[in-house]
């Protein structure tokens, strides 16, 4: 009998259910929310809100003045709260805590790497081009530099992009794996960097990864459900990967090949801190009606219209 259990800590993060919760409850009424960009890096409960009436846009030049703006969870550089003003829009504001704290710290430190003469310099470990390093770069006037990896550190070495001779703060986008981030460090300190080092990975990211590594150990296969663009996703699927080689990136029920549940006896269901409860226990029960010769699901599904009120 194949036993198919939802993972009890995946879903979404609070920052996220923040932020959705906040759209819901807006659009339960008349008005129209304009979301600065997705909302949540998951195609599936995209769908699910823009039903709703939740308009994604690109560009704050692209909403009529004075309607509302949703700000993600991801955050926004001050430009946007600038041009939101001139539009004279509304806002609803919905970065996470963890981030808000983050662009702070990161102001500060810019401010102290360039007082009494210095020259210090900014570093982030995260994805170029991600919503959230956008909002962290906007609070220097993009006087930092991004790395995604160790190949992209040495080649900024290589081409005099950093200045050892000057201090250096090193930040972490909130959702990135901490040992990468560690080895990032360590990398940087092996040029000799005078680096100062802040633990800005979210607590509850940083968790996850010793629980999901025992999560994806306990099972056979492991189905990880998260969306295309979903930064998270990428780190913790391949986190699972690492551990357990029979783990499979699904972004929808549909995408189960039952071939992978083959003489398998437990397949376990998680996902990113962007993706809802709804469709974890979607994908479970796909699991379930691929192989359903006496499938048992454990407890731990949340079921969807729960999460839909």
């Amino acid at each position: 009998m194949l036993k198919v259990e939802v993972d009890p800590g995946s879903g979404f993060c609070g920052g996220v259910i923040r932020a959705i919760t906040r759209a819901e409850e807006y659009l339960s009424g008349s008005g129209t929310l304009y979301s600065l960009g997705a909302i949540v890096h998951n195609e599936a409960e995209l769908e699910r809100l823009q039903s709703k009436g939740l308009v994604t846009i690109d560009s704050i030049s692209e909403v009529p003045e004075g309607e509302t703006v949703l700000i993600r969870a991801h955050g926004e550089p001050p430009s946007t709260y600038i041009a939101a003003r001139e539009r004279n829009l509304e806002l609803a504001d919905c970065t996470c805590p963890v981030v808000l704290q983050l662009q702070r710290r990161i102001r500060e430190a810019y401010l102290r790497l360039h007082s009494d003469g210095q020259k210090g310099q900014v570093i982030i470990f995260g994805r170029v081009g991600h919503a959230e390093v956008l909002g962290l770069v906007g609070q220097v006037q993009g006087d930092a530099l991004v790395v995604e990896n160790a190949a992209m550190l040495q080649a900024a070495v290589r081409e005099g992009r950093l200045d050892f001779s000057q201090p250096m703060e090193i930040f972490s986008q909130t959702t990135k794996s901490p040992s990468e981030y560690e080895a990032i460090c360590d990398l940087l300190r092996s040029y000799g960097a005078r680096l100062t080092v802040h633990n800005t990975i979210c607590a509850q990211v940083a968790s996850r990864h010793q629980q999901l590594q025992a999560f994806a150990r306990s099972h056979d296969v492991i189905l990880f459900v998260a969306g295309r663009s979903s930064s998270n996703g990428k780190v913790l699927s391949d986190l699972c990967r690492s551990v357990n080689p029979r783990t499979y990136l699904v972004g929808a029920a549909a995408d189960i090949l039952p071939e992978w549940l083959q003489e398998a006896r437990t397949v376990g269901v998680c996902g990113a801190t962007s993706t809802p409860k709804w469709l974890l226990e979607e994908v479970a029960a796909a699991a379930k009606k691929a192989k359903s010769d006496g499938v048992e699901v454990t407890p731990g599904i949340v079921a969807r219209k729960n999460s839909q009120k």
